[in-house]
């Protein structure tokens, strides 16, 4: 049999201001992680993290994910946009396959983070649905612990009509749209009624979303997702407003593992993909 604390998995979740590496054991457990700020040029970057990495106690992985922060051609692996990131059209597989002699995957973020939080249900649900609002809002669609790649991860750049103007969902519903509106960051806003609108605002989209992939479960992650405990309430009544026989309203949850999702989710595509233990 074989012993699933020597099998190592590398998580790398680079990220707009921070990259987070990892390693995992065959069982999906942290051994070691190093932290570094993301570099704004991209041979920079590279340079940070291949330093980062010798610093890690494991030097061979059975194969690696690595999480971006934005659009990419999965068929050729391309990092083609990220988001805050000057970065584009990189080619970030064979670029640090060079310094990690092993598999590679490369996924977006929010699928990653859907795909961890996903496996955490896998025993309730088979369609998750994974919501991340931070400073913008991304989605991560789960079918049978399997992400679901005809659903794109940007659903804060859907177009509603508001006030009598079109605004894209996470123009106005986003963290950073709770700072520019209230002054105030999610952690600091504790009343009733402010909660009320901004969940108004969430429930706008989330509406939506329900109505096209019709998931099972609902998970909320993200900076915002941390203080699901202080809204959670509020949103599920906002969301009954839009039910139809057709589109019920499904359970509504905080992320289990809201500030580890990704690198976690590095883990699970990897193992998926290329695990053969």
């Amino acid at each position: 049999m074989v012993n699933l604390k020597l099998i190592m998995y590398l998580g790398i979740d680079i990220g707009g201001t921070k990259t987070l590496i990892a390693s995992l054991d065959g069982r999906g457990v942290i051994q070691e992680s190093v932290k570094f700020p993301t570099a704004q040029d991209y041979g920079t970057f590279l340079n940070d993290l291949a330093r980062s990495v010798v610093t890690l106690s494991s030097k061979e992985f059975a194969a690696c994910g690595i999480a971006v922060p934005g659009r990419l051609d999965t068929k050729k692996q391309i990092g083609i946009v990220f988001g805050n990131l000057p970065w584009r059209n990189v080619h970030l597989k064979s670029d640090i396959h060079r310094m990690i002699r092993c598999p590679i995957v490369l996924e977006n973020d929010a699928n990653l983070a859907g795909l961890s939080e996903a496996m955490l249900l896998k025993d309730k649900y088979s369609r998750v649905l994974y919501i991340t609002i931070s400073t913008g809002i991304n989605i991560g669609f789960i079918v049978n612990q399997h992400i679901d790649s005809d659903i794109a991860p940007e659903a804060g750049d859907i177009v509603m009509e508001r006030h009598g103007k079109l605004e894209t969902w996470e123009h106005f519903a986003s963290g950073k749209a709770i700072v520019r509106r209230f002054g105030k960051r999610a952690s600091d806003i504790n009343d009733e009624t402010t909660w009320r609108k901004i969940v108004h605002d969430f429930a706008l989209g989330i509406a939506d979303l329900i109505a096209i992939v019709q998931p099972e479960v609902i998970v909320i992650g993200g900076s915002v997702g941390v203080y699901f405990e202080k809204y959670g309430k509020f949103l599920k009544e906002a969301l009954r407003q839009f039910e139809t026989p057709l589109t019920p309203t499904p359970p509504i949850v905080k992320a289990g593992r809201p500030d580890q999702a990704v690198v976690y989710g590095c883990y699970d595509l990897a193992r998926q993909v290329y695990g053969n233990e």
